[in-house]
């Protein structure tokens, strides 16, 4: 620490640990700052990389950032807005994003949280077709990053991915606080080539690099500035807060009649890995939570006496009961996790790609659930996919270390890749 400030040096040993990988472009992306600036000072290279890599980017900017000086009178702060525009398109064609052509909404500087439900109104309208939405941190150490925050995360759709970008974190907080989400965050790598165009676009904001016009401190001094000469940026991926809702599913099946394509090979892989990983040849009674349209319910039939299949999506209990309509032993339902188990007892729990859609209240109801209808000796199956879905509140990994942590179960067969983890554990 310097005075109030933390120097870079102490970032570097927190920084080290957190990994490295460039986002994926998706097809569109919306861009929220709270300020002119906030875009390139926390996400620049992020959005240049997304921006060549063909994604559509959407810049939306809350204010125009024209109390940055709080003692300006109105006249100079009117100046400064137009200042601080000029100074975002020059920044944006210095990072190549002279097609992007900022939506400014033109909230008060300073005031943005009075503001926050006409925020979310807006941004709700603007993101709705957008598969990853980029904001403010909503813990940033400025009020209105945080609002910016806080009504991107409640607008985005659920179907993006969510990322937030931190800007004075680096300059008034510390590695060790508690507050920061170490365990969510990326670092995004930058060539060199990304490190200049986004150190030249921030030459840009020269009312920001000067003294104010009664002689105050520049917004960004040269303390502010080392964070910002890093060789990645990092983000923290905002996960939504409660269970997916059903309607996003509902939604899927209306697009397509088998929305994870049971037919491709990833998906039969995983159910030849699922199905190789049963100790047992034969199974009496199987539940299986979340079957959608009834592929690896079909092939449990196989293995067990009896498969009580279920699902939430209506869609997706009609495909199942025709996909195993002529499997006297399989019964198809409509329920949903946690209320949906049975009674039980049974001899086999399958849970596939389904825990890490709930969120911590249900995840635990539900784990709960399956450990109490298992007979002693029964089995659960489990399987994680491990890249994050923008729907869910939690990782694969997370869910499978929940899973695992039970002091229910032991642990019987483990396969782990790149894409996704199964388990079979065993009720003690």
């Amino acid at each position: 620490m310097t005075g109030d400030h933390t120097v870079e040096a102490c970032w570097r040993p927190a920084l080290a640990g957190v990994p490295r990988r460039r986002l994926p472009a998706p097809r569109r992306a919306t861009v929220v700052a709270a300020h002119p600036d906030d875009e390139t000072l926390g996400a620049g290279g992020v959005v240049r990389h997304l921006h060549r890599q063909g994604t559509e980017v959407v810049l939306v900017v809350a204010t125009d950032g024209e109390a940055a000086f709080p003692d300006s009178p109105a006249d100079e702060r009117a100046e400064l807005a137009g200042i601080r525009r000029r100074e975002l398109r020059a920044a944006l064609d210095r990072m190549g994003l002279d097609g992007v052509d900022p939506v400014w909404l033109g909230l008060p500087d300073s005031g943005l949280a009075e503001h926050e439900d006409a925020l979310v109104s807006v941004l709700r309208e603007l993101m709705a077709d957008s598969d990853l939405c980029l904001f403010p941190w909503h813990d940033d150490p400025h009020p209105d990053h945080r609002a910016a925050g806080r009504a991107a995360a409640a607008a985005a759709p659920v179907g993006a991915h969510r990322w937030s970008y931190p800007i004075w974190l680096w300059h008034w907080r510390a590695p060790e606080d508690r507050s920061i989400p170490w365990d969510r965050a990326l670092l995004h790598p930058l060539s060199s080539d990304d490190r200049a165009a986004r150190g030249a676009a921030i030459a840009e904001f020269t009312s920001q690099l000067k003294p104010g016009p009664r002689g105050e401190d520049p917004i960004l001094d040269e303390d502010m500035l080392s964070h910002l000469d890093r060789d990645g940026e990092v983000l923290f991926r905002e996960p939504r807060g409660g269970t997916a809702p059903q309607g996003r599913f509902v939604e899927l099946y209306e697009r397509r009649a088998d929305p994870w394509d049971g037919n491709c090979w990833y998906e039969r892989r995983r159910r030849a890995v699922l199905l190789s990983a049963l100790p047992r040849e034969r199974y009496g009674h199987a539940v299986e939570p979340a079957c959608g349209p009834g592929h690896l319910t079909r092939a449990l039939a196989g293995r067990c006496d009896r498969v009580d299949a279920f699902d939430a999506v209506p869609a997706a209990v009609r495909a199942a009961r025709r996909a195993t309509s002529d499997l006297p032993g399989v019964r198809v339902r409509d329920g949903r996790l946690p209320a949906g188990l049975p009674a039980g007892p049974v001899d086999l729990v399958v849970l596939s790609e389904i825990l890490y859609y709930l969120d911590d209240q249900d995840l635990t109801a539900t784990l709960d659930g399956a450990v109490t209808v298992l007979r002693p000796g029964g089995h659960l199956l489990a399987a994680h996919w491990l890249p994050w879905a923008p729907e869910a509140p939690r990782s694969g990994w997370d869910a499978h270390r929940r899973l695992v942590s039970r002091p229910e179960l032991r642990c019987l067969v483990a396969h782990e890749d790149e894409e996704f983890v199964t388990h079979v554990l065993e009720r003690r």
